[in-house]
């Protein structure tokens, strides 16, 4: 029988990419992704141990951001643009966050999905 060596993963360097934060009023989540939206690393409220309530505050998101930046030290990542979605009141602290980490924040755009009198409401309840 003859073995086979496997290639080293070779871990690709990437300057500059995208950062993608989802603030709701239950949880914050944030992605950072390469330029071509492929996932490099990412974290949540949940997965740093907060839960209920706490999941949403500012604090949770400055965590969440200290997490996500030390996983993406090793891709060489230095600046990157910032795509807000949703209400939640980690918004702010997550961006403050990710320039505190030294990643520079190139631009800030939000991305939350505002509907255009799309689906029909529902009937108002009767009591």
């Amino acid at each position: 029988m003859k073995k086979v060596k496997s290639k080293k993963k070779v871990k690709k360097v990437v300057k500059k990419g995208q950062a993608h934060i989802q603030a709701t009023y239950n949880n914050t989540i944030v992605t950072i992704t390469d330029p071509q939206g492929n996932v490099l690393a990412w974290s949540s409220a949940g997965i740093n141990g907060f839960k209920g309530p706490k999941k949403a505050t500012p604090y949770a998101a400055g965590i969440i951001i200290r997490n996500v930046s030390e996983k993406v030290k090793d891709f060489g990542l230095t600046e990157v643009e910032v795509y807000v979605k949703g209400v939640g009141a980690g918004r702010e602290a997550a961006i403050r966050a990710l320039h505190g980490n030294g990643i520079a924040v190139t631009s800030i755009k939000d991305v939350t999905p505002i509907p255009h009198n799309g689906c029909r409401s529902k009937k108002p309840r009767r009591v």
